[in-house]
């Protein structure tokens, strides 16, 4: 498996755990990035964190441009992951993280990597703790 890899055991797909994330999860916000986490009961070591994207499509009527933002997230979340997968580890815990856009404007991917990265930051004080 690739250090910087994004797998797709690693992506947070299902349904259920959607819901989970959303109604009963924690969340605070890197604007213009709001992330949700909630630890979850399954442990799977290989792949502690499960992560997802999304973009309103209320402030973003073109699929392309959400697709992009989407992209561009996925790709910030890929290359900055690894401390919080080693805090996680370190816990042996496991969590479900989505993160969502909130902004009106379409950013630029260097805004984007800097406030996944401060978001990554700021999960792994309040999974730590």
């Amino acid at each position: 498996m690739k250090a910087n890899g994004y797998h797709k055991k690693e992506k947070l797909k299902s349904r259920t755990e959607l819901k989970a994330v959303f109604s009963t999860g924690k969340s605070f916000s890197v604007f213009p990035i709001k992330v949700f986490f909630i630890e979850k009961e399954i442990n799977d070591a290989s792949f502690p964190v499960s992560a997802g994207v999304g973009v309103s499509s209320r402030h973003f009527k073109k699929a392309v441009d959400r697709n992009r933002i989407k992209r561009l997230l996925r790709e910030a979340y890929r290359l900055e992951k690894q401390p919080l997968l080693q805090a996680v580890a370190s816990q042996s815990k496991s969590f479900a993280v989505f993160f969502l856009y909130l902004d009106k404007e379409l950013p630029d991917y260097t805004l984007i990597r800097e406030k996944v990265k401060e978001g990554i930051e700021k999960l792994i004080k309040k999974v730590t703790n």
